[in-house]
């Protein structure tokens, strides 16, 4: 750190800690002070779920990969959407990713806001930081990280550890919402020739 100072008294140099946690704000935006983490909830498991995870699961068997997601807003389906990563030529089209897509384009994105989405697959990082940029309250998954991972290659960040890092949401997480279900489907995957 530079001990040269500015006209008004303080240093000009910054250490790199302090730099870092400058640049930790929103969307790494922010200046100031690091700000406090938000949480991520863990919420128990409510009495729709399961009806509502079984439809993620139909949707996710639909799918280039068995991967579906929806979107509920008072008690009813807004949006789905299942992987299309080879059909779009788009690796960004998982499930999760598609389903925000598909609401969009039938209502103003600010409807997202406390919304649940329901997964037969806990969300990638990717799919989580979307979730999280667009207000969703609450994630039900079936299938975890961990699990997941046995299956097919994964990044080992949790849903959890994403919303954890985000400083302006608070994400509830209910986990395990009919696992095996959705795990069976991997094994109707063909190998590649």
């Amino acid at each position: 750190m530079s001990e040269e100072k500015c006209g008004c008294g303080r240093e000009r140099g910054v250490d790199r800690r302090d730099a870092l946690s400058l640049l930790t704000g929103v969307g790494g935006l922010a200046f100031g002070a690091a700000p406090a983490l938000a949480k991520a909830v863990k919420s128990p498991q409510l009495p729709e779920d399961e009806g509502f995870m079984r439809l993620a699961i139909e949707e996710a068997a639909k799918g280039d990969f068995p991967f579906g997601a929806l979107i509920v807003r008072e008690g009813k389906v807004a949006a789905t959407g299942r992987n299309l990563g080879v059909a779009n030529n788009d690796p960004t089209a998982h499930g999760e990713m598609m389903a925000i897509r598909h609401f969009v384009a039938e209502h103003p994105a600010k409807e997202l806001k406390g919304a649940t989405l329901y997964t037969s697959g806990e969300p990638c990082p990717m799919c989580m930081s979307a979730i999280i940029w667009c207000g969703m309250g609450r994630v039900v998954y079936a299938a975890s990280i961990e699990q997941l991972s046995k299956r097919l290659g994964q990044i080992m960040l949790t849903s959890r550890a994403v919303a954890e890092h985000t400083p302006f949401l608070t994400v509830a997480i209910t986990g395990g919402v009919l696992a095996s279900e959705a795990l069976a489907l991997f094994d109707k995957i063909k190998p590649s020739p």
